[in-house]
């Protein structure tokens, strides 16, 4: 089939790059050129595991293209995904401005042709009726634009007065699928996804997209190809909307209940990794997202959180469980820091070593990353923070970050620290040399941020280790 996929990050290339793997014609639109540049020359913008060999792949084939013309990409498609960016807005809303920028111009190029407009962004509960709107909108727009002179003078009203004196509407339908995409682990999950949601009213949309699907709902790409057809939810509009909000949501309140646990085991003496291990075996429960520590961070779960607090709070309800898991998460940043304070006593003046500045392992995505907030709080208690990170060291993005020295080895991070702070937890940092990073520092403390590293191993090395929730 024929894709075009507008908007590049994440979500946008990964989507597209798969997409072409499995057998379709993609069409990427970005309005940034030299992205665009980097792109068609075989190079990813953004780092994802496996995603740079599949783009290769893609474009040795000829099946995926990249461009910054939104006419040739709309021209192209027979589905047209919209995957740009909606950042959280201060009041915590979405930013939908780039979502309403495509949609008027996919409506300003539309040529007759039946289309599929699918809505990849995470879009505020509600949003396929205002596409469409806006797709007519550009439409109407662009006819007015170049009519008779007789039609062209109605472009001074209103725009419904535009679209009654069109000979016909355009052919299309939207239609909303969420993505579930982890970074670090998005082309994994887009050939073994847990279930894909479809959101519309059109069976034709629904079936054209069913097509799309084929190969991966097949699971003709998936790690295990035996096991059943992935499941397909077909839903209205607003509920699959309400699909992306509610897991993620569920999620990041799952996360804000362990390190509530965590912390009262830090208060009673109990250890919330052996506490995690006792209630994940709950069936009813399961061991996923039970793992406490600085909380959650990144470009989904605040953001989507927070969105969902506003719409509650639009429509008269207070989502007060929601507003809780906020606050828990906002509190717990504050933990290593206290850890520190209680170690170190006096902070000024100390040096403080960051083990991880990514949000998560595997990216390089700094959005919203709990680091962030570290380098911001010990900075400002006087403290003079280092930071290593696998990916971020040996990249451009050091040069962005401002109060820390970034460090391009473990070892370098050590030296004079008064105390390490495990931030993310990359695999490389079971492997550290421990003894020999204690040798250099000045007090060897380790503050386990995710309780993630090896007690034993570290207390054996000559640290003196303190994770959360283990008292």
């Amino acid at each position: 089939m024929r894709v075009c996929v507008i908007g590049t990050g994440y979500v946008g290339l990964v989507t597209g790059a798969c997409l072409a793997h499995v057998g379709h014609h993609v069409i990427c639109v970005d309005n940034n050129e030299e992205k665009v540049k980097l792109m068609q020359s075989g190079q990813s913008p953004i780092f994802e595991p496996g995603l740079a060999e599949i783009l290769k792949s893609a474009i040795a084939t000829n099946r995926i293209e990249f461009t910054a013309d939104l006419q040739a990409g709309v021209k192209h498609g027979q589905v047209l995904f919209i995957a740009v960016g909606t950042p959280a807005l201060p009041t915590g809303e979405s930013d939908t401005r780039y979502v309403e920028a495509v949609a008027r111009g996919i409506g300003s190029h539309l040529n007759g042709e039946y289309k599929v407009i699918v809505n990849k962004s995470t879009v505020p509960i509600g949003s396929g009726d205002w596409v469409r709107m806006l797709v007519l909108d550009g439409y109407a727009e662009q006819h007015a634009a170049g009519a008779s002179p007789v039609l062209a003078g109605v472009g001074a009203g209103s725009l419904s007065d535009r679209r009654a004196t069109l000979p016909s509407e355009p052919q299309f339908d939207v239609v909303s699928n969420p993505e579930f995409l982890r970074e670090g682990s998005a082309i994994y999950d887009t050939f073994n996804p847990d279930r894909i949601v479809l959101g519309s009213s059109s069976q034709k949309a629904i079936a054209l997209m069913q097509e799309l699907y084929t190969p991966i709902v097949n699971r003709q790409f998936a790690k295990d190809p035996t096991l059943a057809p992935v499941p397909v939810l077909v839903t209205d509009l607003s509920s699959a909307e309400m699909i992306k909000y509610a897991a993620n949501a569920f999620l990041a309140t799952k996360i804000s209940f362990i390190n509530e646990v965590a912390n009262i085991c830090d208060r009673v003496g109990a250890d919330v990794v052996q506490v995690a291990k006792g209630i994940g075996l709950d069936s009813r429960i399961g061991n996923k997202f039970l793992q406490a520590g600085i909380g959650w961070g990144g470009s989904c779960f605040p953001k989507d959180v927070s969105a969902l607090v506003h719409t509650a709070d639009d429509y008269g309800y207070e989502a007060q469980l929601l507003k809780a898991a906020v606050s828990v998460n906002q509190r717990q940043r504050m933990i290593l820091v206290e850890k520190l304070q209680q170690v170190l006593k006096i902070l000024k003046g100390k040096t403080v070593g960051l083990l991880g500045l990514t949000f998560k392992p595997d990216t390089d995505d700094l959005r919203d990353a709990p680091a962030l907030f570290l380098i911001e709080q010990l900075s400002r208690l006087g403290t003079k923070v280092k930071a290593y990170d696998p990916l971020v060291s040996q990249s451009g993005l050091r040069h962005g970050l401002s109060d820390v020295i970034v460090e391009t080895d473990a070892e370098r991070l050590a030296d004079s620290c008064d105390a390490l702070v495990l931030v993310t937890d990359w695999q490389q940092f079971q492997e550290l040399n421990y003894s020999k990073m204690a040798s250099l520092m000045n007090t060897p403390v380790m503050i386990d941020g995710r309780n993630f590293l090896d007690q034993a191993l570290l207390e054996a090395a000559g640290f003196r280790y303190l994770g959360v929730g283990r008292s």
